[in-house]
């Protein structure tokens, strides 16, 4: 359990999805499987700079998480993205203000076609003064 607002709170569902997405390697390797299913071995040739078992480390997070399965074909494993975790954050943490910024951005849009452009004033020193006479 954890205190949110001053109230106990059990573990949200999508933390394990937050703690996957925190690692820019991870977020490469959902990045590659946006193209279409890898294989575990394609993946790890993806990540040339880690161990093969850095990059299984990695993919068991994206597992434990959801946000990727894994089929066995023959001795090989094919790992494919879910997309559903990432639309269920999308859906808590970005589509409730989505109305707001929309009604706010028409606002601003509104606004600037109602008032009649001006043309901007010369600074004072580009003024012509008128003559005296």
């Amino acid at each position: 359990m954890r205190v949110e607002s001053g109230v106990d709170a059990p573990e949200d569902e999508l933390d394990a999805v937050w703690k996957a997405l925190s690692d820019k390697t991870r977020r490469s390797i959902l990045d590659l499987l946006r193209h279409g299913p890898r294989t575990t071995t394609e993946i790890v040739e993806a990540f040339p700079h880690l161990s093969r078992f850095g990059v299984m480390k990695h993919i068991d997070v994206l597992r434990e998480a959801s946000l990727i399965h894994t089929r066995e074909e023959r001795r090989q494993r094919i790992n494919s993205l879910n997309v559903l975790p990432i639309r269920q954050i999308y859906e808590r943490w970005v589509g409730p203000f989505e109305a707001l910024w929309a009604s706010s951005l028409l606002r601003i849009k509104e606004d600037a076609e109602a008032k009649p452009a001006r043309a901007p004033l010369a600074p004072a020193r580009l003024r012509k003064r008128p003559k005296a006479g």
